[in-house]
């Protein structure tokens, strides 16, 4: 059992080491909310992935940061709670904002662990000391530009390559890495670029033998992905219509994807992921991890995660380096040769946060008591 005593917001930013373009938008920074929850001399933490804009997801850092503060923390502070696992039915008055909870959720999972003395590995069931990772590529400026930045990381040991399409950019660049490159891993992400009348078009990836397409048609859509599926070979996975796991049941029941995507942030936090990779688990759907350019924070906290069975593939938790440098943990996530990355063993999410360089990167600060 723990209770939760206090909770403080942070409004952090960092610089991106490089640019990062999807079929929405180009960014050069990470702007988001990291939350801290106190109970019995000990400290969680959480990292909300909700970004400055409502592009990927309807939550924003302002939206986050109102209903935490104004909702959501009062249905927490100086609760005494017996499991983590009841931390997001706890939420369930406030509809929506997976986000802004899963922040919360998760940092409450790390505090559960650290006076548990355990890591969180441990907490959520998984069973791997090592995870295999690969890496997302966004949009380039060029087809050269695309094949160096797939050089870097082939040659870092990455075990998958995504990258980032959009209409007009996806089967010259899919073309090229298969002619320069051959049969490595490879999938491609459209963050719902398309619409069903472009399924002629998508269909011509069947030729590259792509591991997956990741959400080719809209955030809300599930039926239309099933009519597209049934026109492709190459496998569907869904990421933005995988809101909770009741979407996910009606997904699988109608052979919308062979292959979700699980972002913590995106369904509520850890429980509720753990929810979707049994389910998935059961049906023969294998999972793998998202990524949202979390930090080192929210990037342990996925690591963690993603160490229970059924992540089969490699996810998008890359190092530290392909995004902050310095990041705000020391050290950093690091990828071995091999591709894989160690699951911490420490207390909870197992790593050591450098606090002057949040401090640093703060913009903004809010204690809630109880």
């Amino acid at each position: 059992m723990f209770r939760i005593e206090g909770l403080q917001l942070r409004l952090v930013r960092l610089p991106l080491v490089a640019f990062f373009e999807t079929s929405f938008s180009r960014v050069y920074d990470k702007t988001f909310i990291l939350v801290s929850l106190d109970g019995g001399g000990v400290q969680g933490l959480g990292e909300c992935v909700a970004d400055v804009d409502p592009y990927y997801s309807a939550e924003t850092n302002v939206t986050a940061w109102h209903v935490i503060r104004d909702f959501l923390a009062p249905l927490v502070l100086g609760r005494a709670f017996a499991d983590p696992r009841d931390v997001f039915p706890s939420l369930a008055r406030v509809r929506g904002h997976h986000m802004a909870k899963a922040a919360i959720e998760m940092a409450a999972w790390d505090l559960a662990a650290r006076a548990a003395g355990a890591p969180l590995s441990r907490l959520l069931g998984g069973t791997r000391r090592e995870i295999a990772s690969g890496v997302s590529i966004g949009i380039q400026d060029s087809l050269d530009d695309l094949a160096a930045k797939v050089r870097k990381e082939l040659d870092a040991g990455y075990r998958r390559i995504k990258i980032k399409v959009k209409p007009g950019w996806d089967i010259a660049a899919v073309e090229m890495i298969r002619a320069r490159f051959g049969d490595i891993p490879l999938m491609v992400d459209a963050n719902a670029a398309y619409t069903l009348a472009d399924a002629g078009h998508l269909a011509a990836l069947d030729r590259f033998g792509l591991m997956m397409i990741e959400q080719p048609l809209d955030y809300d859509d599930v039926r239309d992905h099933a009519v597209l599926q049934r026109q492709m070979t190459t496998p569907i996975c869904l990421d933005e219509s995988i809101h909770s796991v009741r979407a996910a049941t009606e997904a699988i029941a109608l052979d919308a994807c062979r292959i979700i995507n699980i972002k913590p942030g995106r369904l509520g936090g850890h429980a509720e992921s753990i929810r979707l990779h049994d389910l998935c688990a059961s049906h023969g759907i294998p999972v793998w991890h998202g990524g949202m350019l979390e930090s080192g924070i929210g990037r342990a906290h996925n690591i963690h995660l993603a160490s229970l069975p059924n992540f089969t593939l490699p996810g998008d938790i890359a190092a530290s380096r392909r995004y902050f440098v310095p990041d705000l943990i020391e050290p950093g996530i690091e990828v071995s040769r091999d591709g894989t990355v160690e699951v911490p063993t420490g207390p909870g999410i197992g790593v050591t946060v450098d606090w002057d360089r949040v401090k640093a990167a703060t913009i903004e600060t809010l204690a809630v008591g109880s």
